[in-house]
C-alpha cells in the first residue's frame, strides 16, 4: 500500500498546510459555507425551475427554452481555469469579486424584457454560470483550507450539499411562486440585492483572516500552468488516493441516477397523477433529501467515513432491490401508492447521505494534495462527479424505450450493486482502508 495512506500522514499534513488560519469557531464556518453555497445554488434554481416556466409563459418554443440547458457549460470548463485562482490573489478577492459580479449581472438582468430579449435574458444567465463557477472554485478551496479533521469536514459538507438545494429551491421554488406579483425586474433587483449583502459579508468574514497573500513569483507561475495543463495534470494525479476517488466520483450515482430520473416516470404511467408526483417527487423527496444531507455530516462527527460508506452503500443496493420488485405491478391501488411513495423517500434520503459522504470523502482526498493545486484538485474531482451524472441521466431515457421499464432497472440494480462492492473492496484493500479505521476528532 502507498505509505502516503498512513494514519499519521492523514491527519497531520492538513493541518500543516492551515499554518497561517486564526482559530474559528465551527459555527463561524458553517455560517460563512452555508451562506456562500446557498448563493451559488441560485442560477442553478432559476435555469433549471423558474426560466423554463417563464419563458415558456412569455410565449417562447420549447426549442429555445431546451437550448437554455448549454448555458451548463462553464462548469465543465471550470477545471481549466482553477489553476488561474489557485495561484493568483487570495480567496477572499475571488470570493468578493465573484459574488459583486453577480450583483452586478443581476441588475443587469432586471433591464431586460424576457418577452423579447431572449438573447440578453441568455447572456446574462452565461455570465451568472461563470461568475458561480469560479466562485465555485474559491469557497471549495477555502473549504479545504478551513475544514480540518473527519468531523469538521462532515459538517462542512453538510453545509455545502444542504446550502446549495437550499439555494436552488429558493430560486426555482420560492422566487417563481412571486415572480408573477413582483414582475421580473423587481425579482432579480433582490437578486442584486442579495448577492450584494454576501459581498460585504465576505469582505468582512473573520474566518478568512490570516490568509496568505500570493508572491509576484507565485503568481506568475500560476498563470503559466493555467495555460499549462498538463503541468498541473501530473500533479493532480500525483495525489495519494486520486485515481481511486476518479472512477469511484464517475460511477458511484450511476445506477441510482436512472433509478431516480425513470421510477417517477413509471409512476406516472401506471400508478400517479401529475399533480401527486409534483407532490412526492418533488416536495416531500426533497425534504428526504435534505435531511439525509444533514444526517451525513451528523455521523461523521461519530463515526469513521470508510464504516459509513460501507454500510450506506449495501443499504442503498436493498433499496434499489425493493424498488425493482415494485415495478412487477402495473394495478394501481393505494398499497402500491404507499410502497412507491416509501420508495421514493428511502431512495432520495440514502442519496442525500451518499452525496455528503463523497463530497467529504473527495476533500479528503484533495487535503493531501500540496496547497497551491487544492482548488483545482477538488474542482476536477467535482467535475468528474457531474459529468458522470449527468452523461447517465441523459441516456437512462433512451435506456427504458429500448429494453423496457424492468431490464433497465435491473442494469441499474448492477451498476448500484458494483458501485458497493467498489466501496467495500477499498475498505479492505484500497483508498479507504485508513479511513476505515480513523475515528472522529
Amino acid at each position: 500500500m502507498n505509505p502516503a495512506y498512513k494514519d499519521h500522514e492523514l491527519k497531520v499534513q492538513p493541518t500543516a498546510l492551515l499554518p497561517s488560519l486564526p482559530p474559528s469557531t465551527m459555527n463561524d464556518k458553517l455560517v460563512f459555507l452555508g451562506l456562500l453555497y446557498f448563493i451559488q445554488g441560485i442560477p442553478y434554481g432559476l435555469q433549471s425551475s423558474l426560466l423554463p416556466v417563464y419563458l415558456r409563459g412569455a410565449g417562447h418554443s420549447l426549442t429555445r427554452i431546451s437550448l437554455t440547458k448549454v448555458l451548463y457549460f462553464p462548469w465543465v470548463l471550470k477545471v481549466l481555469w482553477a489553476p488561474l485562482v489557485d495561484r493568483t490573489g487570495t480567496k477572499r478577492c475571488w470570493l468578493v469579486a465573484t459574488v459583486a459580479g453577480l450583483a452586478l449581472t443581476c441588475l443587469a438582468s432586471a433591464t431586460v424584457a424576457p418577452e423579447s430579449q431572449y438573447a440578453a435574458v441568455a447572456g446574462s444567465l452565461l455570465a451568472m454560470n461563470v461568475l458561480a463557477s469560479v466562485q465555485d472554485i474559491a469557497v471549495d478551496g477555502a473549504a479545504v483550507r478551513l475544514l480540518r479533521g473527519q468531523g469538521e469536514l462532515g459538517l462542512g459538507n453538510t453545509a455545502q450539499v444542504v446550502g446549495y438545494k437550499a439555494g436552488s429551491v429558493f430560486a426555482g421554488g420560492g422566487l417563481l411562486a412571486v415572480i408573477d406579483v413582483a414582475g421580473w425586474g423587481w425579482m432579480f433587483t433582490l437578486l442584486a440585492c442579495v448577492y450584494g449583502g454576501v459581498a460585504l459579508f465576505v469582505w468582512g468574514a473573520p474566518v478568512l483572516d490570516g490568509e496568505p497573500g500570493r508572491a509576484q513569483g507565485e503568481t506568475r507561475r500560476g498563470s503559466r500552468d493555467a495555460v499549462r495543463p498538463w503541468r498541473v495534470w501530473r500533479k493532480l494525479m500525483d495525489v495519494p488516493g486520486t485515481p481511486w476517488t476518479m472512477l469511484y466520483v464517475l460511477t458511484y450515482k450511476l445506477g441510482e441516477q436512472g433509478a431516480i430520473t425513470m421510477f417517477p416516470l413509471f409512476l406516472l404511467d401506471h400508478h400517479m397523477t401529475a399533480r401527486e408526483l409534483g407532490m412526492w417527487n418533488g416536495v416531500v423527496a426533497m425534504a428526504f433529501s435534505i435531511c439525509g444531507s444533514s444526517a451525513g455530516g451528523f455521523l461523521l462527527s461519530r463515526y469513521s467515513i470508510g464504516l459509513l460508506m460501507r454500510r450506506v452503500f449495501v443499504i442503498r443496493t436493498i433499496s434499489m432491490v425493493f424498488q425493482c420488485s415494485l415495478l412487477t405491478v402495473l394495478e394501481p391501488s393505494p398499497l402500491m401508492k404507499g410502497m412507491s411513495v416509501l420508495s421514493l423517500s428511502v431512495q432520495h434520503f440514502i442519496a442525500g447521505l451518499i452525496t455528503t459522504l463523497t463530497f467529504t470523502a473527495m476533500m479528503n482526498c484533495t487535503q493531501r494534495a500540496e496547497e497551491s493545486i487544492q482548488a483545482t484538485h477538488y474542482s476536477f474531482l467535482a467535475t468528474l462527479e457531474v459529468l458522470g451524472k449527468l452523461s447517465f441521466s441523459a441516456l437512462a431515457g433512451g435506456m427504458v424505450d429500448t429494453v423496457g421499464f424492468p431490464i433497465a432497472f435491473l442494469l441499474f440494480l448492477f451498476l448500484t450493486s458494483s458501485s458497493a462492492l467498489h466501496v467495500w473492496r477499498a475498505t479492505e484493500t484500497g483508498a479507504l482502508k485508513e479511513q476505515l479505521k480513523e475515528q472522529p476528532q
